[in-house]
């Protein structure tokens, strides 16, 4: 179609003459909404980002003589990270006459990675560097799906309760009649 008729047509029906493919021959040309189309394309893209996932690594310090209520807490953390999917690296740092012990270390460690056995994995086996002994757990999950189960688990609690808030409404209207 000539380009003076494809442009006669656009304004007729109040649309933009978009061109698709300019190395084809001919070039290849569409009728569209243009504004439209950029705002369409800029929310699809901030869905993409939205749902996109960064790989963060949480970092966990420890000491070879932790008391268990203490290793505990830090078993909490490494836990919640690795629910988020999250990759956690544990140090375990030594001081004085402790750096001649590395095996209490290297026992702690494995420890721990048998207790989160069931959330993570052991993506870098524990190794000595200087004064500190680390290891890195890798999470079962991707971020995307432990990101979407967060999602609706908030979702499921935000109904219940507004489910509970409709249910108290519904039960004052009696009281009052």
């Amino acid at each position: 179609m000539p380009l003076a008729k494809a442009l006669e047509l656009a304004q007729e029906y109040d649309l933009d003459l978009v061109e698709v493919a300019a190395n084809a021959r001919p070039p290849v040309c569409k009728l569209m909404d243009y504004g439209k189309f950029k705002y369409e394309s800029a929310m699809k893209a901030r869905e993409a980002r939205k749902n996109q996932a960064h790989t963060v690594i949480k970092e966990m310090k420890l000491r070879p003589k932790i008391d268990p209520h203490d290793y505990d807490t830090k078993k909490g953390h490494v836990v919640r990270f690795l629910k988020q999917g999250d990759k956690v690296k544990i140090t375990i740092m030594f001081r004085g006459r402790e750096q001649s012990r590395p095996e209490l270390g290297f026992r702690l460690l494995q420890r721990l990675a048998e207790d989160v056995q069931d959330l993570g994995f052991v993506e870098s086996n524990p190794k000595q560097d200087g004064r500190n002994m680390i290891m890195v757990l890798g999470p079962h999950k991707k971020k995307t799906e432990a990101m979407a189960e967060a999602r609706e688990a908030q979702a499921a609690r935000k109904a219940e309760r507004q489910g509970v808030g409709h249910a108290e409404e519904t039960a004052e209207e009696p009281a009052e009649a």
